[in-house]
Protein backbone atom coordinates (compact mmCIF):
# COMPACT_ATOMS: atom_id res chain seq x y z
CA UNK A 1 0.00 0.00 0.00
CA UNK A 2 1.01 3.49 -0.28
CA UNK A 3 2.88 5.74 2.01
CA UNK A 4 4.26 8.62 3.22
CA UNK A 5 6.58 9.36 5.96
CA UNK A 6 4.77 12.24 8.76
CA UNK A 7 5.83 13.17 11.86
CA UNK A 8 9.03 10.18 11.94
CA UNK A 9 6.54 7.07 11.16
CA UNK A 10 5.22 5.74 8.12
CA UNK A 11 1.41 6.43 7.84
CA UNK A 12 -0.65 4.90 4.44
CA UNK A 13 -1.69 7.49 1.95
CA UNK A 14 -5.31 7.95 3.48
CA UNK A 15 -4.52 8.25 6.91
CA UNK A 16 -7.30 8.05 10.01
CA UNK A 17 -7.32 11.39 11.92
CA UNK A 18 -9.00 11.74 15.25
CA UNK A 19 -10.47 15.52 15.67
CA UNK A 20 -11.88 17.21 18.67
CA UNK A 21 -13.46 20.22 18.87
CA UNK A 22 -13.88 22.39 22.36
CA UNK A 23 -16.68 23.89 23.92
CA UNK A 24 -19.42 23.19 21.23
CA UNK A 25 -23.07 22.39 22.67
CA UNK A 26 -22.11 23.16 26.03
CA UNK A 27 -24.76 24.94 28.01
CA UNK A 28 -26.74 25.72 25.07
CA UNK A 29 -23.82 27.47 23.24
CA UNK A 30 -21.81 27.09 20.14
CA UNK A 31 -24.26 24.39 18.72
CA UNK A 32 -23.66 21.86 16.07
CA UNK A 33 -25.58 19.13 15.13
CA UNK A 34 -23.54 16.18 14.77
CA UNK A 35 -24.78 15.27 11.12
CA UNK A 36 -24.18 19.39 10.08
CA UNK A 37 -20.73 18.64 11.05
CA UNK A 38 -20.21 15.52 9.15
CA UNK A 39 -21.27 17.29 6.10
CA UNK A 40 -19.37 19.77 6.66
CA UNK A 41 -16.08 17.30 6.67
CA UNK A 42 -17.36 15.63 3.49
CA UNK A 43 -17.35 19.26 1.93
CA UNK A 44 -13.89 19.54 2.57
CA UNK A 45 -13.12 16.15 1.09
CA UNK A 46 -12.66 14.03 4.51
CA UNK A 47 -13.85 10.53 3.67
CA UNK A 48 -15.78 8.16 5.67
CA UNK A 49 -16.36 10.92 8.35
CA UNK A 50 -17.80 9.30 11.73
CA UNK A 51 -19.15 11.58 14.56
CA UNK A 52 -19.07 9.97 18.26
CA UNK A 53 -21.44 11.90 21.00
CA UNK A 54 -22.57 15.48 20.57
CA UNK A 55 -19.46 17.27 21.89
CA UNK A 56 -17.33 17.41 18.93
CA UNK A 57 -15.65 14.25 18.20
CA UNK A 58 -14.90 13.80 14.74
CA UNK A 59 -13.11 10.61 13.02
CA UNK A 60 -12.15 10.37 9.37
CA UNK A 61 -9.76 9.68 6.45
CA UNK A 62 -7.97 12.26 4.73
CA UNK A 63 -5.06 12.25 2.07
CA UNK A 64 -3.98 15.94 3.78
CA UNK A 65 -0.53 15.59 5.47
CA UNK A 66 -0.38 19.11 7.12
CA UNK A 67 -2.60 18.32 9.89
CA UNK A 68 -2.03 22.24 11.11
CA UNK A 69 -3.03 23.58 7.64
CA UNK A 70 -6.20 20.69 7.52
CA UNK A 71 -6.94 22.29 11.21
CA UNK A 72 -7.40 25.92 9.66
CA UNK A 73 -9.54 24.44 7.30
CA UNK A 74 -11.93 23.20 9.06
CA UNK A 75 -11.73 25.63 11.58
CA UNK A 76 -12.80 28.14 8.38
CA UNK A 77 -15.18 26.23 7.67
CA UNK A 78 -16.77 25.80 10.72
CA UNK A 79 -16.41 29.96 11.27
CA UNK A 80 -17.89 30.27 8.12
CA UNK A 81 -21.31 28.22 8.36
CA UNK A 82 -21.51 28.41 12.34
CA UNK A 83 -20.53 32.06 13.52
CA UNK A 84 -17.50 30.49 15.50
CA UNK A 85 -14.14 29.55 15.55
CA UNK A 86 -13.81 26.28 18.68
CA UNK A 87 -10.36 25.28 19.42
CA UNK A 88 -9.85 22.33 17.45
CA UNK A 89 -7.02 19.39 17.67
CA UNK A 90 -5.97 16.69 15.76
CA UNK A 91 -4.28 13.70 15.92
CA UNK A 92 -3.54 11.12 13.35
CA UNK A 93 -4.50 7.02 14.81
CA UNK A 94 -0.90 6.22 15.42
CA UNK A 95 -1.01 9.68 17.88
CA UNK A 96 -3.49 8.78 19.66
CA UNK A 97 -2.95 5.08 19.72
CA UNK A 98 0.79 6.18 21.81
CA UNK A 99 -1.31 8.38 23.62
CA UNK A 100 -3.08 5.45 25.12
CA UNK A 101 -0.48 3.50 25.88
CA UNK A 102 1.50 6.32 27.56
CA UNK A 103 -1.28 7.10 29.95
CA UNK A 104 0.46 6.46 33.79
CA UNK A 105 -2.97 5.12 35.44
CA UNK A 106 -4.37 2.85 33.13
CA UNK A 107 -3.25 -0.28 34.74
CA UNK A 108 -4.45 1.19 38.44
CA UNK A 109 -7.48 -1.28 39.62
CA UNK A 110 -9.34 1.19 41.31
CA UNK A 111 -9.59 3.89 38.15
CA UNK A 112 -13.26 4.98 37.35
CA UNK A 113 -13.03 5.84 33.52
CA UNK A 114 -15.41 8.66 33.86
CA UNK A 115 -12.62 10.31 36.14
CA UNK A 116 -9.58 9.50 34.34
CA UNK A 117 -9.27 12.11 31.55
CA UNK A 118 -7.01 13.06 28.82
CA UNK A 119 -6.51 16.93 27.89
CA UNK A 120 -5.29 16.63 24.32
CA UNK A 121 -3.25 20.08 23.60
CA UNK A 122 -2.93 21.79 20.45
CA UNK A 123 0.99 21.97 20.83
CA UNK A 124 3.44 21.23 22.77
CA UNK A 125 3.72 23.24 25.95
CA UNK A 126 7.07 25.27 26.90
CA UNK A 127 10.04 24.07 29.00
CA UNK A 128 9.80 24.27 32.43
CA UNK A 129 5.86 23.89 32.54
CA UNK A 130 6.03 19.72 33.32
CA UNK A 131 7.78 21.04 36.95
CA UNK A 132 5.52 24.21 37.35
CA UNK A 133 2.51 21.32 37.05
CA UNK A 134 5.00 19.19 39.37
CA UNK A 135 4.98 21.59 42.24
CA UNK A 136 0.76 22.73 42.22
CA UNK A 137 -0.79 20.78 45.19
CA UNK A 138 -3.09 18.29 43.48
CA UNK A 139 -4.11 15.74 45.87
CA UNK A 140 -6.31 13.14 45.82
CA UNK A 141 -5.96 13.97 42.02
CA UNK A 142 -2.99 13.67 40.39
CA UNK A 143 -1.74 15.01 36.87
CA UNK A 144 0.90 13.71 34.70
CA UNK A 145 2.56 15.91 31.43
CA UNK A 146 3.68 13.52 28.64
CA UNK A 147 4.40 15.81 25.60
CA UNK A 148 1.09 16.90 24.39
CA UNK A 149 -1.47 15.01 26.52
CA UNK A 150 -2.24 15.60 30.08
CA UNK A 151 -3.35 12.61 32.03
CA UNK A 152 -5.48 13.91 35.08
CA UNK A 153 -7.23 11.37 37.24
CA UNK A 154 -10.10 13.00 39.57
CA UNK A 155 -11.19 10.98 41.77
CA UNK A 156 -13.88 13.41 42.85
CA UNK A 157 -14.75 14.56 39.60
CA UNK A 158 -14.39 16.88 37.13
CA UNK A 159 -16.70 19.32 39.16
CA UNK A 160 -14.73 18.80 42.30
CA UNK A 161 -11.10 18.99 40.79
CA UNK A 162 -8.47 20.34 43.17
CA UNK A 163 -7.37 22.74 41.09
CA UNK A 164 -9.62 24.78 38.98
CA UNK A 165 -9.12 23.65 34.85
CA UNK A 166 -8.65 27.66 34.52
CA UNK A 167 -5.50 27.26 36.52
CA UNK A 168 -4.09 24.32 34.59
CA UNK A 169 -4.63 25.90 31.40
CA UNK A 170 -2.98 28.88 32.18
CA UNK A 171 0.29 27.46 32.90
CA UNK A 172 0.16 24.94 30.38
CA UNK A 173 0.63 28.03 27.84
CA UNK A 174 -1.50 26.13 25.32
CA UNK A 175 -4.89 25.15 24.12
CA UNK A 176 -6.31 21.93 24.71
CA UNK A 177 -9.36 19.86 25.63
CA UNK A 178 -10.01 16.70 27.43
CA UNK A 179 -11.71 13.62 27.08
CA UNK A 180 -12.83 10.97 29.56
CA UNK A 181 -11.42 7.67 28.98
CA UNK A 182 -14.64 6.25 27.82
CA UNK A 183 -14.62 8.70 24.94
CA UNK A 184 -11.02 7.71 24.40
CA UNK A 185 -11.25 4.38 23.85
CA UNK A 186 -14.66 4.26 21.84
CA UNK A 187 -12.65 6.91 19.36
CA UNK A 188 -9.78 4.18 19.06
CA UNK A 189 -12.21 1.70 18.16
CA UNK A 190 -13.69 3.79 15.54
CA UNK A 191 -10.87 5.08 14.46
CA UNK A 192 -9.42 1.40 13.78
CA UNK A 193 -12.70 0.55 12.10
CA UNK A 194 -11.77 2.98 9.57
CA UNK A 195 -7.73 1.85 9.65
CA UNK A 196 -9.30 -1.59 8.58
CA UNK A 197 -11.10 -0.29 6.06
CA UNK A 198 -7.78 1.01 3.73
Amino acid sequence: MPSANFLGYTLPIMAVVICLLRGVNVSGHNKIKMDELRALCERLKLRDVRTHLQSGNVVFRTGERDLKKLGCRIGDAIEGKFGFRPVIVLRTAEEWRGAMARNPFVGRRSIDPPKLLVNFLEAAPADGVREKLGALKTAPDELVLDGRELYMRLPNGVAEATVPWTTVERLLGVAATGRNWNSVTKLMAIAEELEAKE
